[in-house]
């Protein structure tokens, strides 16, 4: 199992997009962050954000790294239908016969690349809001922030994001189609469901409200304070998805006809 992993590992890693990725990532989580440093404790129509030098904002900032998770969920599409849409399926089952084990390898690929992702992104958000915070004459407090909680539900969130890809891939098996089906997932569907208060019953058991659960970030947006699930349901619902994503990557691939 440990050199199917690596061979998983390999096919991502000897390509460009990996890193392009991350690059991408962190330009994103860093445009974020701008924005929260730049509007901090700024008036806008009645409504603020916290101060820098407060628990609170360093909180809001530490929590916009959730946001990479599109792009690991991106990745886990392209683990699964490059195989497809270069044909090396065919080989890569006919090295491996046991069509599962392949599966499994890509699933705990999917994570370590992830975790991967998580740790880059939580090593970025401390260069930047660390001394954000301390410059502006506060000091930052783990337990009051609850940096490390969000921490670990920003490295469980995106490692799990990478098998949802990985799952969507394996249903869809077409690279473009299921990169825009992740993209309308993210940047619409769940939006939809955990932005507007009528509908936060429903989007707090989808994957994003799971993750803010497990994070337990309760922003009020000015739309209604949401409700999410507790910390532990939250992490249950997400590991559940994943386990759920990763079913589906099995039984769609082995049951299917790849000639």
């Amino acid at each position: 199992m440990s050199g199917l992993v690596r061979a998983e590992l390999r096919k991502l890693f000897t390509t460009r997009l990996w890193w392009i990725m991350l690059l991408v990532m962190l330009v994103l989580v860093g445009v974020g962050l701008g924005f929260l440093i730049a509007f901090a404790g700024v008036d806008q129509n009645g409504a603020a954000l916290p101060a820098r030098d407060t628990a609170e904002w360093a909180e809001i900032a530490w929590s916009s790294g959730s946001s990479g998770g599109i792009f690991v969920m991106i990745l886990g599409v392209v683990m699964m239908t490059s195989e497809y849409r270069y044909q090396t399926i065919t080989g890569t089952f006919l090295a491996t016969p046991r069509r599962s084990l392949v599966i499994v390898a890509k699933v705990v690929a999917g994570l370590l690349v992830g975790a991967l992702f998580a740790l880059a992104v939580l090593v970025f958000q401390a260069v930047t809001v660390i001394p954000a915070v301390t410059l502006s004459g506060g000091e930052l407090s783990l337990s009051a922030s609850r940096i490390p909680q969000i921490s670990l539900g920003i490295l469980v969130t995106l490692a799990l994001y990478a098998v949802f890809g990985i799952g969507l891939g394996a249903l869809v098996r077409n690279q473009i189609a299921g990169i825009v089906a992740a993209v309308v997932w993210a940047y619409v569907i769940e939006n939809i469901f955990t932005g507007i208060p009528a509908l936060h019953s429903v989007g707090k058991w989808l994957p994003g409200g799971a993750a803010q659960a497990l994070m337990s970030i309760d922003v009020d947006t000015g739309l209604g304070r949401p409700e999410w699930l507790p910390a532990w349901a939250g992490a249950a619902v997400l590991v559940g998805y994943g386990l759920l994503f990763a079913a589906v990557a099995t039984a769609t691939t082995v049951r299917r006809d790849i000639t």
